[in-house]
């Protein structure tokens, strides 16, 4: 089996993964530590880019990759869904295990629709999984 792509193409990765955009990110998160101080999305963008957004899901697309490349480095940044949502840096061990668990939960709930589609049980399909990840 080939092995897998990353979840970026380095070309593309190259565009908003700097060590700039990186400390910019990592700066402005210092700043809202716990989830009761998310910042959100739009301002995070401007904070990090330096300029005013124009289409809110084209124009933070970059920034979403940037934090995801990140946390697929091990950046410890968090995210809520709520109406004042945004991103954080954890106040605490226990914020990040609730988010870690809210995270895992989605993700379960996902491979759980994705087994029911497929008709298998959702151990044999975690299963497969598990032997296509060492394959690659």
């Amino acid at each position: 089996m080939s092995k897998q792509p990353r979840l970026f193409e380095e070309v593309e990765k190259k565009e908003f993964d700097t060590s700039e955009n990186r400390h910019k990110l990592l700066a402005e998160l210092s700043n809202h530590i716990g989830e009761v101080n998310a910042i959100s999305m739009t301002a995070l963008y401007e904070a990090v880019f330096q300029r005013p957004w124009d289409d809110h899901v084209n124009d933070t697309r970059t920034l979403r990759k940037l934090i995801t490349v990140m946390r697929e480095d091990g950046v410890p940044i968090c995210s809520v869904s709520s109406i004042k949502g945004g991103y954080y840096l954890a106040a605490a061990g226990s914020e990040m295990a609730d988010f870690l668990r809210k995270t895992e939960r989605r993700a379960l709930r996902i491979l759980h629709r994705n087994a029911k589609m497929k008709k298998v049980s959702l151990p044999n399909y975690l299963g497969q999984l598990k032997i296509e990840m060492e394959a690659s």
